[in-house]
This record gives C-alpha cells, sequence and structure tokens, in this order.
C-alpha cells in the first residue's frame, strides 16, 4: 500500500473513480490527484528536487490528455501515471542540460488537514526519508521510490525504469539494505523492512 498525506474520501472506489475520470468528471480527476500526488511528488523531489512541481504538473496534463484513451485498473493506472512523471522527469532534464539554470529554492506545500502539527511531524519525517534514499545511488534510489514510496510492484517498476525484474529486486534489496546500515547504530546488526522481502 503506498504511503499517503490524505486519506481517500469515505466510500472511495479507485476503479469506480477512474471510469468517471475517463468519462469527463473534473470532480474524480481530483479524486485521483488528491489521491496519488503526494506519491508522486515524493518520487520526483527525491530524484529531481528542483524540478518535482513542475514535472507533477507536465504529468497530470499529459494524463489529462490521455485519460479517455487509456484502459486498466487502479495498479495500470499507477504505473502508467509515474511512467508519464519518469519520460517528463528524462525531458526536464535533457532541457536543463541545454539550458543550465540556477534551481528556485523548493516551498513547502501547505496540506488543508485538521492537525497541524502531525503535519510538521509528518512531513519531517518524509523529508528525512527522501534525503537519506536521495543519498543512495541514482538506480537504487529510484528503485526504493517506486517500490515503497509509490506502492509500485517489481514488474511495473522494471517497465518504468525499462530493466528486468531481477534487477529492480536486486536494486532494491541493495538500496534498502543501503538505508539500513546508515539507520543502524555502530555495531548492531541491520534489519530490513518488510519491503524488502522483494
Amino acid at each position: 500500500m503506498p504511503l499517503g498525506n490524505s486519506a481517500p474520501p469515505p466510500g472511495f472506489d479507485f476503479d469506480h473513480t477512474l471510469d468517471a475520470a475517463r468519462g469527463g468528471d473534473d470532480r474524480a480527476l481530483a479524486v485521483l490527484w488528491r489521491d496519488l500526488q503526494p506519491a508522486l511528488l515524493r518520487y520526483l523531489r527525491a530524484v529531481e528536487p528542483g524540478a518535482a512541481e513542475d514535472i507533477a504538473s507536465e504529468t497530470w496534463l499529459e494524463v489529462t490528455r490521455r485519460l479517455d484513451r487509456f484502459s486498466g485498473d487502479e495498479r495500470d493506472f499507477r504505473g502508467w501515471l509515474f511512467t508519464i512523471a519518469r519520460h517528463r522527469l528524462i525531458d526536464a532534464r535533457r532541457r536543463a542540460a541545454r539550458h543550465r539554470t540556477a534551481p528556485v529554492a523548493w516551498i513547502p506545500e501547505r496540506p488543508g488537514r485538521d492537525d497541524p502539527a502531525a503535519d510538521v511531524l509528518a512531513d519531517l519525517s518524509t523529508q528525512a526519508s527522501i534525503r537519506l534514499v536521495s543519498e543512495l545511488p541514482p538506480e537504487q534510489a529510484e528503485a526504493v521510490l517506486l517500490r515503497v514510496m509509490a506502492g509500485l510492484d517489481t514488474d511495473q517498476v522494471a517497465r518504468i525504469m525499462g530493466k528486468q525484474p531481477g534487477n529492480v529486486r536486486v536494486l532494491s534489496h541493495r538500496g534498502l539494505r543501503n538505508l539500513a546500515r546508515r539507520l543502524t547504530p555502530a555495531g548492531a546488526t541491520p534489519v530490513l523492512p518488510e519491503a524488502a522481502a522483494l
């Protein structure tokens, strides 16, 4: 199950909401955005912090343009969304390589929840996690972000990254091992989270 900043609305049925969004229902599309945007931003902020918001916007614009042609269920939609995001990320990196500019400082989003203290603690925890993951080798970081933070399965991540599922398992396992080592006090044996059993 992917980590999210907010729970879906009561009675939320992803597939029903997806069908409504495909049919042109703007409210259904907004519900999908609220459900998936936090995981999408976590992924993008870890791999390209200076352009994460812009890439996420470009991703959702492409989703809205192509949604009527999409077919599949929740699993397929999540994979499709992150595939689009990765393609927009690659495009952004190519543009940046051609036009070097200084990145604008990231301004944290302001979630509209009822408990600001919990939001601050969750945000600090998320930022610390993203910082740790972003220190991994790039392919390990991407595999861990897509598997653990975005909640995608190994086959979906393999398609997104253009790798074999076995390679994704190895990258995820090594990334989680590296994280476990960094979080384990000196002299103690690192314990991998259950997500490592990929």
